[in-house]
């Protein structure tokens, strides 16, 4: 599809193939629907960091902190390395992709990660668990679906100002 004119798609009745309505201009009531959508962008690229941490981890037999550093290293590379791509698909350079995928994902991605990792933390033998075991992939989870749970609401926020996962959509 071509996207000429797109600054102002949020009104344009052919942007449904997103499956959900964008303004962008920070002045526009936004939809859950909206801030899910851009929560489980955040979650898909923070979910394979972390579950590559924790399996990376816990295989090598590392405690709770690396493990957890690891993880999280990883949750930020992968959510703005999704975001980027999207970006750089687009055509933007990758000085110009990279600003905006930090001015994106940041927030939502940390606030996803202390949620997760929060609860992974607290959660008597989580760490402790190894990858065979059900109450691993259980707890990692709940911690998971906790934090898309918490960050929506955070997305919901900066995409209502114009900021987080709406600058991206200009690009696309």
């Amino acid at each position: 599809m071509q996207h000429d004119g797109h600054t102002q798609h949020g009104e344009h009745a052919h942007h449904g193939e997103h499956g959900h309505h964008h303004d962008h201009s920070g002045h526009g009531k936004v939809s859950w629907s909206m801030a899910a959508q851009a929560t489980l962008h955040c979650l898909t690229g923070c979910a394979i960091g972390e579950v590559l941490g924790m399996v990376i981890g816990t295989a090598l037999g590392w405690g709770t902190v690396p493990t957890m550093a690891l993880a999280i290293t990883l949750a930020f590379f992968f959510g703005y390395a999704l975001t980027l791509r999207g970006i750089l698909k687009a055509g933007v350079g990758f000085r110009t992709a990279f600003r905006v995928a930090l001015a994106a994902d940041t927030l939502s991605i940390a606030v996803m990660e202390l949620i997760d990792n929060g609860v992974l933390a607290l959660w008597p033998g989580a760490m402790d668990a190894h990858l065979t075991d059900g109450f691993f992939w259980g707890v990692l989870a709940f911690a998971l679906f906790a934090a898309f749970v918490i960050t929506t609401p955070v997305n919901k926020w900066m995409i209502g100002r114009g900021k987080g996962h709406a600058v991206v959509h200009q690009y696309h």
